[in-house]
């Protein structure tokens, strides 16, 4: 075999019908596109059309909404810590954060830390610092000798000046005037 004498296998490259040359080929002048409309534009693709029949897309029922003010947290139960715990993969002794839940992959990143949750049985005495935690997790680490601390406080939206928004301070305002009707009760 040379250089000269290579080839594809037969059938392997199979050349593109040039379309629009002349009435006799069966796709000349439109090229098999038919007469106007978005489907003989070049570029052109009408997504989510599907012949005057509703889209699938408007078919469908919509329920609920995007909170994008909710809090984002990476949930970790006391079970898989205890596991990760006896497999050698977290220390006891040390004190866990949420550095430390990552690293070991117990928690993936959120953009508002780490939350404990109380999934499972735990029996080492840890020292645990982390955003939040349910009460039947707290519970749980403190049972077995532990403690927990949360470091999550809720992020204020303010204005443009720096303030708290409007509803923020309708909330302060009604919050103190029920402190001051309970102290005037008491």
């Amino acid at each position: 075999m040379k250089l000269n004498e290579i080839r594809n296998n037969p059938g392997a490259h199979k050349r593109k019908l040039k379309v629009g040359r002349g009435s006799s080929s069966g796709l000349g002048k439109t090229s098999g596109r038919g007469v106007k409309g978005a489907k003989a534009r070049t570029g052109n693709q009408v997504h989510g059309f599907e012949g005057g029949q509703m889209p699938l897309h408007m078919r469908m029922p919509k329920r609920g909404f995007r909170n994008i003010f909710a809090n984002d947290f990476s949930e970790v139960n006391i079970g898989r810590l205890q596991k990760a715990i006896d497999d050698k993969r977290l220390d006891a002794s040390a004190k866990i954060t949420e550095e430390v839940l990552r690293k070991s992959g117990l928690a993936h990143k959120s953009r508002d830390g780490v939350r404990l949750l109380g999934k499972g049985e735990i029996s080492a005495k840890l020292d645990i610092e982390v955003a939040g935690v349910s009460a039947g997790a707290r519970e749980a680490v403190e049972k077995a000798g532990g403690t927990v601390t949360t470091t999550f406080k809720k992020k204020v939206y303010t204005n443009k000046k720096g303030e708290p928004g409007k509803r923020q301070q309708r909330r302060a305002k009604s919050a103190e005037t029920r402190a001051a009707r309970k102290g005037g009760q008491a």
